[in-house]
């Protein structure tokens, strides 16, 4: 289905290069674009189905922008996108209400898998693990210890709230660390990222 996606960063190279992406895959895909998040506000831009904010940008900065963006426009989903892929920005990305993150290193499949994530919550794939996937077996520690046991609950079918009382801790840490796993594994859902790890070996 066509869908319409709001790219917010304050270079446009990279805008236009992200729009050339996205719309290398989805041809009728319809694409804003916005240097700040007041360009935004004060513009008549229509609803988009999905927005890729920037974190680092000039004025109000994308972490920020988030709850202004939800004002306008309540339940948007926003995958946040920056250089910065940093475990601490991820769950500040999350915190504030971000749906997932992509790092401005990722390959064009990662950037495409958190667009159909953030457009169909609900997507699940039964595909074998793919390169990136198999790429991960080969690091010496893909994993922290921490991610491979949220990732061994997961596998029980736990929930993020089950796996935070078993391991003491915030159920938006273990968010945190499910989208990093997700990241991490080249996944777009749970269900996925227990296939990939099973794929190559990391958990039984």
């Amino acid at each position: 289905m066509p869908f319409s996606v709001l790219l917010i960063d304050d270079h446009q190279l990279f805008r236009n290069g992200l729009e050339m992406l996205i719309q290398s895959e989805w041809k009728e895909a319809q694409v804003f674009h916005a240097d700040s998040i007041e360009a935004v506000w004060h513009s008549d831009t229509p609803r988009p189905d999905v927005v890729l904010l920037d974190v680092k940008l000039q004025g109000l900065n994308g972490l920020e922008s988030i709850k202004l963006l939800h004002l306008r426009w309540p339940d948007l989903p926003i995958i946040m996108i920056s250089s910065d892929a940093s475990s601490a920005t991820v769950k500040q990305s999350l915190d504030k209400g971000a749906v997932g993150f992509v790092s401005k290193a990722s390959n064009s499949e990662t950037i495409f898998a958190a667009l159909r994530a953030a457009l169909n919550p609900h997507l699940t794939t039964d595909e074998k693990a793919t390169d990136a996937a198999r790429d991960l077996a080969l690091n010496s520690n893909p994993l922290t210890v921490r991610q491979v046991e949220v990732l061994t609950f997961i596998n029980q079918g736990l929930t993020n709230k089950a796996i935070a009382r078993k391991l003491f801790i915030s159920e938006n840490t273990v968010r945190g660390h499910v989208q990093l796993l997700l990241t991490a594994l080249n996944a777009t859902s749970r269900s996925e990222a227990v296939f990939n790890a099973r794929n190559l070996g990391l958990i039984d």
